[in-house]
């Protein structure tokens, strides 16, 4: 079973920057659409970005453009999520997630999800 790993998280002040990274141990991601998704206490979990499996094609929420990057390294077989100029709501407990399907912002449509990491972005 494809299992996901994040990892990258941490506390960081405001305006600083994080690097998510995603593997899959045993697994090709390139195969599949893999989303980044986040929760913050007490809200739905929402989506941040995903990218295709070509990896060509990349999609953003509104609140994250301009300032969160996700690519892909096939070499490594890793997923990362870039995030620049960070701010205090951006603080949750971001997952990783794969489709063999669509890809889309909608955690409805993964199948397959990692245990998340914390980022704090607190001053």
């Amino acid at each position: 079973q494809l299992q996901l790993v994040e990892s990258g998280g941490g506390l960081v002040q405001p305006g600083g920057s994080l690097r998510l990274s995603c593997v899959a141990p045993g697994f090709t991601l390139n195969y599949y659409c893999i989303g980044w998704f986040r929760q913050a206490p007490g809200k739905e979990r929402e989506g941040v970005s995903c990218i295709r499996r070509n990896g060509g094609s990349t999609n953003y929420a509104d609140s994250v453009k301009g300032r969160f990057t996700i690519s892909r390294d096939r070499a490594k077989n890793t997923v990362y999520l870039q995030m620049n100029s960070l701010k205090p709501e951006d603080t949750a407990v971001y997952y990783c997630a794969a489709s063999i399907g669509q890809c889309t912002l909608v955690p409805g449509t993964y199948g397959y999800w990692g245990q998340g990491t914390q980022v704090t972005v607190s001053s």
